[in-house]
């Protein structure tokens, strides 16, 4: 009888353990479509999902829904539960690859594995405004809040600048950031690569000039709206280097452009001369208040490494080769711009 009962027993206990095995079995494939089936389907090699800051579960899942990448949207829901994401939302920039399974994904989303955004500063920006606006395009910032910060006194005196001279600290390049940096950490970053930027040896060279870094991003900005020739660039530094030295006025057209808020002017009219502005620099002596675009490094480190000569004048060459015509005295330089003017006349170009 002992033996019979020992027998049932043994056999229950199986039965039990293959019940137990079968549930375990199932829970195992639930967890493994759940988790780690793939459960993302992008047709190019890549696609990113943004988060922004302060997103909720139902925006990520709104994001998910547009991009049309989920396969099954409900195993992502179960996985993302599981994992109690709603409660761990990281904003930012995230890459979707083609196979990726929801354990994939939710590793990335939970942890703030995101992707770097390129972010390229070019010299064709002439103003705070435009700067906040481009640089909006990249980050998740929006340019209110950014130009607030470019043209506030108090926060841009802790980086060593004004709102005027500010421009100046972006040096043009490329850079990896976060998208969802914030306006405050871009500008410590920009300080950083400013400040990298301006080795000893540069720093050297704008001593000898008596210049200070900012006075030679100012010149330097003028340099390259004047020229679009790098290798020209020298000899035009050169010009005003000399004209600053001797105690006269720049006469830069293209500081007449700033001044009068008009960057479409292709020919300065004695009007402009007129316009009562510290950037006129007609009007007023020595380096304007800040400079008038983002400069480059080749037209800093052409005021920097400037040609000497004796040059104080300059026009732009009426065969439109983009060069220009150097001169020493006045009378050279007026029969230059005769010259020059005759054939914006010829090509009906007045203003």
């Amino acid at each position: 009888m002992k033996k019979y009962f020992k027998k049932k027993s043994v056999r229950y206990t199986c039965f039990v353990l293959e019940i137990l095995l079968f549930i375990i079995g199932i829970v195992g494939v639930r967890y493994y479509i759940l988790h780690n089936r793939p459960n993302i389907k992008v047709e190019n090699s890549a696609v990113y999902l943004y988060i922004p800051t302060g997103a909720t579960m139902e925006q990520v899942l709104d994001s998910l829904r547009k991009m049309k990448v989920l396969k099954v949207e409900s195993r992502f829901i179960s996985a993302a539960e599981g994992k109690k994401y709603a409660g761990n939302i990281r904003p930012g920039r995230y890459k979707l690859t083609n196979g990726m399974s929801n354990a994939d994904l939710l590793h990335k989303l939970t942890r703030g594995l995101q992707e770097p955004v390129r972010l390229t500063l070019s010299g064709n920006i002439r103003t705070n405004e435009r700067l906040a606006m481009l640089l909006s395009r990249t980050v998740e910032a929006d340019s209110a809040k950014i130009l607030l910060i470019l043209n506030d006194s108090v926060i841009t005196a802790d980086y060593g600048f004004t709102p005027a001279t500010i421009m100046g600290m972006f040096i043009p390049n490329t850079y990896e950031v976060y998208w969802n940096i914030s306006p405050e950490t871009l500008m410590r970053r920009m300080k950083r690569e400013y400040d990298n930027f301006w080795t000893n040896t540069r720093k050297t060279k704008a001593e000898a000039l008596n210049l200070t870094p900012q006075q030679v991003m100012t010149l330097a900005s003028i340099v390259y709206e004047e020229s679009l020739k790098n290798d020209e660039m020298p000899r035009i530094a050169g010009v005003y280097i000399n004209r600053l030295n001797k105690k006269m006025t720049l006469d830069a057209d293209p500081t007449l452009k700033f001044a009068a808020g008009d960057f479409t002017i292709r020919r300065v009219l004695n009007r402009h001369k007129l316009i009562d502005s510290p950037y006129n620099t007609y009007k007023y002596a020595g380096l304007p208040p800040g400079p008038i675009c983002v400069p480059p490094p080749v037209a800093i480190d052409a005021v920097l490494n400037y040609e000497r000569h004796d040059y104080l004048y300059f026009c732009a060459r009426p065969d439109l080769s983009g060069y220009h015509n150097f001169a020493k005295t006045l009378s050279q330089h007026n029969q230059n711009a005769r010259n020059y003017h005759e054939m914006l006349n010829r090509n009906r170009i007045y203003r």
